[in-house]
């Protein structure tokens, strides 16, 4: 039986009324304005140059999965940006907001943002940064580099690529047109239970939240079985397990996390739609339901999840630092080890974020030793990295910059972990932020890990490097803002400092909340100092020939190839002889020797399908989030069509 929410429902817009777009807010006018202004001068570069004929035919609908995998990086970066914006939003409104005399502006009591809108700013900021801007990124790296890595021409199934990718974005989309067509959700990126039932969420936000998860989620799912495919199936001859590069092993152990944690995510959300669009009970207070349910499903996926952002960072880290040291990676078969020992122990440690559930003793104390043994394989990467560095021709590149910031936070984060893992403090400093900036520590090392691999990746990619000036510049700038900002947050979390405040009474506080907001313009301006690498990078693209290794100290199959790769990424299947296949070949003379015979390619045509059917994804995700029902039928049989349509 469906659930009538409340409010005007018409047969032919559901609940879209004109009232649900907010354009009196002063601060969304802005947004739409300056969004407005970036879309129109991105179409009139476009129609200027004459590109919508090549961007349809060569980008949209490729299947190459380089391409699929620049496109995952550059949605990820669009979101990186969207949530950093709504990070910048929180620390002004708290640094504003600070003592019962602070000024009210804008319509706020206090600071520039009221309540309601303050909540919808901080779960639109966890919920993208996490699902929308750091997973599309590591996505995009594994598209671009494991296919390279082992030999394979292509991922295993590029049609299916090409779906995830476009399912992604549709779900970005349908975060982003919550700015400005109805709101988001007010119940935190974990979706915090009884608020996102009905009753105490009855406008569109959690719906928004909700449909754009689920659609990402079978996005990742996909992603997911083709990479583990693609890993087991496409290896190169003489690819062996114990030859693969680390980051290969660490995206194959990601993707497991992925196949196996997103489907409780969808299930999860689906108990939740049913009990908002059908009257169902799985998570209310009353009828039989349990809130509890919710909060084990979300974290039992919820856990895994970090791994599935921080493994990939590791294989990241993994293959910049021996290139950057001039050394083979120290302990191999500990690193692979420690990799799956680590996606293991991921399934048993989630409970450990409600220790003060009431669970007893013995349960938070299996669980508090489950979380600390995490530290024993991440201890022994730590290790490992380090005594790579030992003795190493060290190359303080851009690429290794960003790793060893990457490794330090690693450290930070990961010892503030251990400390939580322990339930006595974790009673201490629970729902503070010292929460938030022992988990902004682990997220922003997978940041570091996504600049090291974009600056690392791109000569190969593009065929020319990023300014080494600029990109330090750019670094350098980001690192303080990193250590100023955190740094202020830990301490304000041992001074009790409650999380998701949108006004905080004690004016003790101020001097660190301003700290804060200084860390927050050092961004600012190294956000500022990208867009110019990026510009001065591009302007000077034809000043330097590069050659198959830009960096002359790379070790792996995938530098190998012409740079900048070729469709078919190599002109003869290579026969893989040792582990550092490059450094082998280079060792020997051997790595510009060219095949006896080339072979015959056969690579897959584009496809225009995959864009549509992520197209009728999200307009049947927008239907269900506004009840639109006859719009929610026609994107479902679109999506039915296609994969029927497909399958001749």
């Amino acid at each position: 039986m469906q659930l009538q929410a409340p409010g005007p429902w018409s047969l032919l817009l559901g609940r879209l009324t004109l009232d649900q777009i907010p354009y009196t807010n002063p601060i969304l006018q802005v947004t739409f304005a300056v969004a407005a202004l970036i879309g129109l001068a991105v179409i009139g570069v476009v129609l200027y140059y004459k590109k919508v004929g090549y961007l349809w035919r060569e980008w949209l609908t490729t299947v190459d999965h380089k391409k699929i995998g620049v496109m995952y990086i550059i949605v990820g970066l669009v979101m990186l940006f969207r949530g950093f914006a709504d990070g910048l939003l929180i620390r002004t409104q708290q640094v504003l907001a600070n003592g019962p005399h602070a000024p009210g502006f804008l319509g706020a009591q206090h600071g520039f943002l009221p309540p309601f809108h303050f909540d919808q700013v901080y779960s639109a900021h966890g919920t993208i940064m996490i699902l929308f801007a750091a997973t599309p990124i590591l996505t995009g790296f594994q598209n671009i580099v494991v296919p390279l890595q082992i030999g394979a021409r292509d991922m295993a199934f590029p049609y299916m690529n090409a779906v995830s990718l476009w399912l992604t974005t549709a779900a970005a989309a349908l975060v982003m047109i919550s700015l400005f067509v109805g709101d988001f959700s007010q119940a935190g990126w974990v979706g915090l239970i009884p608020l996102t039932e009905l009753p105490y969420s009855p406008g569109t936000g959690v719906d928004y939240w909700m449909w754009a998860i689920q659609i990402s989620s079978v996005g990742t799912t996909l992603n997911a079985i083709n990479m583990i495919v693609t890993i087991v199936d496409m290896r190169a001859p003489g690819m062996t397990w114990f030859r693969m590069p680390v980051f290969s092993w660490t995206t194959l152990s990601t993707n497991i996390i992925g196949l196996t944690a997103f489907p409780v995510l969808g299930v999860a959300l689906a108990l939740l739609g049913a009990d908002r669009y059908l009257g169902t009970h799985f998570f209310t207070a009353g009828m039989g339901g349990n809130l509890m349910l919710y909060t084990n499903l979300f974290w039992i996926w919820g856990h895994p999840e970090v791994y599935f952002l921080i493994l990939p960072t590791f294989g990241v880290l993994s293959e910049v630092i021996p290139t950057f040291s001039e050394k083979p990676l120290f302990g191999y078969v500990t690193m692979v080890a420690a990799t799956f020992a680590i996606a293991g122990i991921s399934w048993l440690v989630w409970l450990h974020h409600f220790f003060t559930m009431g669970s007893g003793p013995d349960i938070n104390g299996f669980f508090s030793v489950a979380t600390m043994l995490v530290g024993i394989p991440t201890g022994v990467k730590v290790f490992n990295w380090m005594f790579t560095l030992y003795r190493g021709r060290i190359t303080y590149t851009v690429p290794m910059l960003w790793a060893m910031f990457g490794l330090f936070l690693l450290l930070v984060g990961g010892l503030t972990g251990m400390m939580l893992a322990l339930p006595a403090i974790n009673y201490t400093v629970h729902d503070s932020v010292f929460v938030i900036a022992h988990f902004h520590c682990m997220v922003i090392m997978v940041v570091c890990a996504g600049f090291a691999g974009v600056t690392y990746w791109f000569p190969k990619l593009f065929g020319f490097r990023l300014n080494e000036g600029w990109g330090k510049a750019f670094f350098w700038t980001f690192a303080l803002g990193t250590i100023t900002v955190f740094s202020a947050m830990f301490a304000l979390g041992f001074e009790g400092e409650t999380r998701r405040l949108e006004w905080t009474f004690n004016t003790a506080w101020k001097p660190m909340l301003v700290i804060e907001e200084v860390g927050m313009v050092l961004y600012v301006i190294s956000l500022a100092l990208f867009a110019v690498m990026l510009v001065v990078s591009i302007r000077d693209r034809n000043k330097e020939r590069l050659s198959a290794d830009p960096w002359g100290t790379a070790r792996t199959l995938e530098w190998l190839t012409p740079t900048p790769i070729p469709f078919y990424n190599f002109a003869v299947t290579p026969q893989v002889n040792t582990r550092d296949e490059l450094a082998w070949r280079r060792k020997y003379g051997l790595d510009n020797s060219k095949p006896d015979a080339y072979e015959e390619i056969h690579m897959p045509s584009n496809s225009g399908l995959p864009v549509i059917l992520g197209a009728c994804a999200g307009i049947w995700g927008f239907a269900m989030i506004w009840r639109i029902w006859w719009l929610a039928a026609l994107g479902l049989l679109g999506i039915v069509a296609i994969v029927i349509i497909r399958s001749f």
